[in-house]
C-alpha cells in the first residue's frame, strides 16, 4: 500500500515520520516540532501540518492524541488545550491536511506497536503498556486485544492523579532523583497491580530511553517489568498501524 505516516502528538513535543509496517520501524528520522502553548486546536493543527508536510507525504496518517478518543472525537484533554474536548480531531486533520488522517489515543498507539512490534510481542493474558512523559498514558491488552481509552495515569494515589505524582514530568518538577522517582513509580505500580493483575508491564514513553537508570530500582512483584522495545518511536509507529488498518 501507499507508505503510511504516524504522529505522535505529546503535551510538550510532536513528533512524526513515515513508517515500515513490516518491521515496525521508522523509515527516515523523525522529524518534531513543540507543542505549541497554548495547545489550542487550531495551532497544534497547524504544527501537524509543518511535521508531515517536512516529509512531503501524500498517503494515510495516523495521529495520536494525548486523551480519550472515540471514533475519531477527543473526548478529553488533560495535558493539552480543553478546546479539544468534543471535537471531531479526526475530521479536523483530515481536512487540514487534505489527506486520510485516523486518530487514537497515544498509549493504546504505543501499545499497538509494543504488542505486535516490540516487548509485548505473543504475550498472552494481561499486558498493561504505560507511556510515562508529561502524563501517564496506559494501554491495556488482554490475550492481544485492546482494551482502548484505560487512562490509568488518572487513577487516585494519593488524593490526586497518578500522574501528578508518578509521571517523567512530576520527576523534573520536584528534581526527584531517581531513586525517589523510582520509589513513586512502584506505588504506582502496585495499584495498577492490584487492580489488573497484569502478567507484564512494558515502561514506554520519554523516559525509557534511561530504563537502566530506575527499572532496577523498582521492588520485584508478580508482573514482570520490562522497557519499551520501540522506546519512544512506539507511539509514531502505532499511530500508523492504525491509519492502515482504517485504509483497509
Amino acid at each position: 500500500m501507499t507508505a503510511v505516516f504516524g504522529v505522535d502528538i505529546g503535551g510538550s513535543g510532536i513528533k512524526g515520520a513515515p513508517v515500515d509496517l513490516a518491521r515496525g520501524a521508522l523509515t527516515q528520522e523523525r522529524y518534531k516540532v513543540l507543542t505549541p502553548q497554548p495547545s489550542e486546536p487550531e495551532a497544534v493543527v497547524a504544527a501537524v501540518r509543518e511535521v508531515v508536510r517536512h516529509f512531503d507525504h501524500r498517503g494515510p496518517v495516523g495521529l495520536t492524541f494525548p486523551g480519550v478518543v472515540v471514533g475519531g472525537h477527543t473526548r478529553t484533554a488533560a495535558n493539552v488545550d480543553r478546546g479539544w474536548i468534543g471535537l471531531d480531531a479526526a475530521r479536523l486533520f483530515r481536512e487540514a491536511l487534505d489527506l486520510p488522517a485516523t486518530v487514537l489515543n497515544d498509549a493504546d498507539a504505543a501499545g499497538l506497536a509494543e504488542t505486535v512490534h516490540g516487548a509485548g510481542r505473543g504475550e498472552p493474558g494481561v499486558v498493561l503498556v504505560l507511556t510515562f512523559g508529561t502524563g501517564i498514558g496506559s494501554a491495556l491488552f488482554v490475550d492481544g486485544t485492546l482494551v482502548p481509552n484505560t487512562e490509568l495515569g488518572h487513577l487516585e494515589l494519593r488524593g490526586k492523579d497518578a500522574e501528578r505524582r508518578a509521571s517523567s514530568a512530576a520527576k523534573e518538577r520536584h528534581d526527584l532523583s531517581w531513586e525517589q522517582w523510582a520509589e513513586r513509580v512502584d506505588e504506582y505500580l502496585d495499584l495498577v497491580e492490584m487492580l489488573f493483575s497484569p502478567q507484564l508491564v512494558v515502561i514506554g514513553g520519554g523516559v525509557s530511553r534511561k530504563h537502566e537508570k530506575f527499572l532496577p530500582l523498582l521492588r520485584d512483584r508478580e508482573a514482570r517489568v520490562v522497557p519499551a522495545a520501540l522506546r519512544n518511536d512506539a507511539g509514531i509507529v502505532g499511530a500508523a498501524m492504525a491509519a492502515a488498518r482504517a485504509a483497509r
